[in-house]
């Protein structure tokens, strides 16, 4: 896509902009020519002439009011990832006090498009979810507070659409390349220590993995097709690979192409939904670990041991939304930026 010129370029703002995802749709967004503000909660040095950064709590509604005056689209992006059955208001604060603020914002402003970043998590019950499509209902069980507050803001950013405001939310699953700052680094910081030594459940499990960049292409079309009574307008769309495999498969590969000792053992998912149920109410003793997952939490154990992967037809069909990065090439991309990061 060209340039635009400075009298026609789009004002955008996206939440939680020096994040993994938002970094990426940062700069994907000043490549085609908007001028991009990111808010973070983070003081963060601009990476690049086209974007500014401002330092915004999304709790404190007057900061997101401010900052949000003057676009004309939103990608709401930031979002507290906590899957411990702790720390629930700060989760809640944040996702859904959040979502509430900006919403307020774009109204009182005039924002004519927002563009929501949810998750796959929120149909899931703690059951199989093979082959999911968009007539699953919202989970009617409280697995964790991350999920629980997705789905409330989920639910009101889809309310809120309107012929002033149209809105749009995506469904990733398993983000994952260069850049990440949560999955896998955690993962590869305990297999250098010689800690990941066991994979949890029978390895049988297909789970969905969505590549930065596809995930990026995703927002990017639903905010080209996005406007006020547009077919998309108030829908929700699955986003990933569309090529599910074995969580530990996938982690497996990664080890392997870097070098790193291989998992050769396998706990049973009883014994591990024990130990995770014991860690977490250690730490919820503790206060709560805010940005310490690691994998020793019931929804977290529960997840690795249940089919969730989804269909993307309707992506496909409304969007024009195709993964342009195969899962192989994904994996390779990654592991290159974690090599050149070494």
């Amino acid at each position: 896509m060209p340039e635009l010129d400075n009298q026609t370029k789009r004002r955008t703002l996206v939440t939680g902009g020096a994040g993994f995802v938002g970094r990426h749709l940062v700069d994907a967004l000043a490549d085609r020519g908007d001028h991009v503000t990111a808010l973070d909660l983070r003081e963060v040095p601009a990476w690049r002439p086209e974007i500014e950064i401002q330092q915004v709590d999304l709790r404190h509604s007057g900061e997101v009011e401010r900052a949000i005056a003057g676009h004309d689209i939103v990608f709401h992006n930031a979002s507290l990832v906590h899957t411990k059955h702790n720390r629930e208001r700060d989760v809640w604060d944040v996702n859904l006090g959040g979502t509430e603020n900006v919403l307020a914002a774009c109204r009182k402003h005039g924002v004519r498009k927002l563009v929501y970043v949810s998750s796959a998590s929120v149909v899931y019950e703690g059951r199989d979810i093979e082959g999911g499509d968009e007539t699953l209902g919202y989970s009617q069980v409280s697995q964790a507070p991350y999920a629980d507050s997705k789905i409330a803001a989920e639910k009101l950013v889809l309310a809120e659409n309107s012929p002033e405001l149209a809105t749009v939310a995506i469904r990733p699953h398993v983000i994952f390349g260069p850049g990440d700052v949560r999955l896998l680094p955690a993962i590869l910081q305990r297999a250098r220590a010689g800690k990941l030594k066991f994979e949890v459940g029978p390895g049988t499990h297909l789970s969905d993995f969505t590549y930065i960049d596809n995930l990026t292409d995703a927002l990017l079309l639903a905010a080209d097709r996005l406007a006020p009574q547009s077919p998309i307008a108030g829908q929700a769309y699955f986003v990933t690979n569309g090529e599910p495999m074995g969580f530990f498969a996938f982690i497996k590969q990664i080890l392997a192409k870097l070098e790193l000792p291989p998992i050769r053992g396998r706990v049973p998912f009883a014994l591990a939904y024990g130990v995770a149920a014991i860690a977490e109410a250690w730490d919820t003793l503790k206060g709560g670990t805010l940005h310490a997952e690691d994998g020793m939490s019931r929804f977290a154990i529960r997840y690795l041991c249940t089919h969730h992967y989804f269909d993307i037809s309707k992506a496909k069909r409304d969007l024009g939304y195709k993964p342009k990065v195969s899962l192989a090439e994904g994996i390779e991309r990654t592991v290159a930026a974690i090599r050149a990061e070494s």
